[in-house]
């Protein structure tokens, strides 16, 4: 495919990779606004929200660019991938942490129901790691063995969908009320239920994936199983 831009040496290929660290330092700014009590400041919320936009915008924006001005680099495609888990798997650990945990009170105003204010609890982030692991280990053995294991729509709808996510629970957290039996909790609950099922479901085509692959050279005595 040819280069869409006209050839120039003052072209900045060295601006992706300036993206891709710039999404690491976005990623820890965010981590460390919401893990700092969120729930009581909406400013801290809205700015978290702000900071994760931006740096999903420099996920699509670096990408775009490597690939236009034809400077994909071997650094560029392991830590965009690297920075996306940073961002995106820190968003999902803090939301299930204790800075978002809750405690509703019943008619008398004593505490009653522990709930997470975000809609995610630390076994929807088991499940969101393990299919994160469960990938780049098969996509590690694909590529070792000569295989092409790129992403695929399911990945791409897998990302759209927490970068959705992520952004929308902060801001009901921030502008509506969100405590159990409200529309904000339903919306916050909605939102995490289909982004974990999406997550998990997205595996699915690349275990097939995986499953079919053939590698074009037998594995080596070192390599067989043990009996």
């Amino acid at each position: 495919m040819p280069d869409p831009l006209p050839p120039t040496p003052n072209r900045p290929t060295w601006l992706p990779n300036a993206l891709v660290w710039a999404r690491l330092v976005l990623a820890g700014v965010f981590v460390w606004l919401v893990s700092s009590d969120p729930l009581a400041s909406d400013a801290a919320l809205l700015a978290a929200t702000a900071i994760f936009i931006l740096a999903a915008i420099t996920d699509w924006l670096d990408g775009k660019l490597a690939r236009a001005w034809n400077c994909v680099s071997r650094f560029g495609r392991i830590m965009d991938s690297f920075a996306d888990k940073i961002l995106v798997l820190g968003a999902f650990v803090c939301l299930a942490g204790p800075a978002f945990a809750s405690q509703a009170l019943d008619s008398e105003g004593l505490p009653s129901l522990k709930y997470q204010a975000s809609g995610v609890y630390p076994w929807m982030v088991v499940l969101i790691l393990g299919r994160e692991l469960l990938i780049t280990s098969l996509r590690g053995l694909v590529e070792g063995e000569g295989g092409d294991f790129s992403a695929i729509w399911a990945g791409k709808w897998k990302m759209i969908a927490q970068s959705i996510a992520i952004p929308l629970i902060l801001l009901v957290l921030a502008f509506a009320p969100w405590q159990p039996d409200t529309p904000g909790r339903w919306v916050i609950d909605i939102t995490a239920w289909t982004t974990l099922i999406v997550t998990v479901a997205s595996a699915i085509p690349y275990i097939q994936r995986a499953m079919a692959f053939k590698p074009s050279r037998p594995p080596s005595p070192t390599e067989s199983p043990s009996p």
